[in-house]
């Protein structure tokens, strides 16, 4: 009989010299049960907010400083300018110089789709004119396929130019373009890439034309605009130019632009450093009336010039009318008019009194919808997508 401890209270037997009586079936784990731990235990599971969450206590004074300035702009409900390239959208859309041709023009376009779009085109011009005379006739096909989030655009002509284009929105006010042309010689071919972020009272534009990455040569434009009350916009563009690894310049550009409270009057200009002033103002009459005004400067070192431009939109039920005179004493007007819902027809005419001179020009216009689009003039029309522009 074993002596009795003098550490353990009377009655209770010492423990057993040997562990064999803790082995086998139904005998305790010589381990800590998982499940109902001896002490508690505090698992942390901490994750990152992001990738470059380390830097927060570097970046985070300036991200609470970013966080109340956005606060306080979305506080004034400043509206939203609009994109560069669509600064003179309306003075664009009611003059004619945009629109107007000479010769004879058909295009006949096969829609194949609404939604998405996807049409096919044939264009033919014939009996043009331009600078150094008679302008050769010419045709191209032209393919169209555009979605919420694409914008895809093919096209070439006969004489083995080849154009593409393609938009996408990636992102909410992201908006990712890129444009090319492919000549047979060495003059008229170029790539272009382009960005454009569109946020709630600003937008921002970034392009490259002809950018290569071995010398750095090409054409850089950045450019952004802000609203800074509800009425007007002030915008900065930059301009960087490297024609060869010696030439090079640069230009910096301001624009602004005005809209009244009702949305029916819109003052823009532009001034570039090197000395080019431009200035519009657009105003809608009446519901179907739109008159704009177009002002160019330019008083670069050697050269003074200065012309101007009136013009006046007229939409009728079916048809559109343009006239348009300018300071170069040049007078032009063009009547489109839709004979039937899928024929249109076009006819226009200019004279420039200063160097006697007329051209006149005449087109047509045929839309064919697929026998699998339900067509009914009459009828709701289907709603075409939202494309990426």
């Amino acid at each position: 009989m074993s002596a009795q401890s003098p550490f353990l209270p009377q009655g209770v037997p010492p423990p057993p010299n040997t562990g064999n009586e803790q082995l086998g079936q139904g005998a305790p784990s010589p381990f800590i049960h998982e499940e109902k731990p001896a002490f508690p235990i505090h698992r942390r599971d901490d994750r990152a907010s992001s990738f470059l969450s380390f830097l927060d206590p570097i970046l985070g004074p300036f991200g609470k400083a970013f966080d109340s300035m956005a606060e306080r702009r979305k506080a004034l409900d400043l509206p939203f300018p609009g994109t560069t390239d669509s600064l003179q959208r309306e003075v664009k859309g009611t003059l004619l110089t945009n629109f107007f041709f000479d010769g004879a023009k058909a295009d006949l376009t096969k829609a194949l789709s609404i939604n998405p779009i996807f049409q096919v085109s044939h264009g033919f011009s014939l009996g043009g004119t331009t600078k150094d005379g008679m302008a050769p006739s010419t045709y191209n096909l032209n393919v169209v396929y555009g979605s919420d989030n694409w914008f895809l655009q093919g096209g070439c002509d006969d004489g083995g130019s080849v154009q593409m284009r393609a938009n996408s929105e990636w992102a909410p006010g992201h908006t990712s373009k890129i444009q090319g042309n492919l000549t047979k010689g060495t003059q008229g071919s170029f790539v272009q890439l382009e960005h454009d972020y569109k946020g709630s009272d600003h937008a921002a534009n970034f392009k490259t034309l002809n950018p290569s990455p071995t010398d750095g040569s090409g054409i850089y434009i950045v450019n952004y605009i802000q609203s800074l009350t509800k009425n007007f916009a002030l915008g900065l563009e930059t301009i960087y130019q490297r024609q060869t690894a010696d030439t090079q310049d640069a230009m910096v550009g301001y624009m602004g632009k005005w809209t009244s409270t009702d949305k029916n009057s819109i003052g823009t200009f532009q001034f570039q450093s090197q000395g080019v002033l431009n200035a519009t103002y657009w105003q809608r009459l009446t519901d179907k009336v739109d008159v704009a005004g177009d002002f160019n400067v330019i008083a670069a070192a050697g050269k003074r010039e200065a012309t101007s431009t009136l013009g006046a939109k007229y939409d009728f039920r079916m048809s559109t009318f343009r006239a348009q005179i300018d300071s170069n004493f040049k007078v032009s007007s063009q009547l489109e008019t839709r004979l039937a819902p899928t024929f249109a027809f076009t006819v226009g005419g200019e004279i420039d009194h200063w160097s006697s001179l007329a051209r006149f020009g005449v087109g047509i216009s045929i839309e064919s919808p697929s026998s699998d689009i339900p067509f009914d003039p009459t009828g709701p029309q289907p709603t075409p997508p939202n494309v990426p522009m």
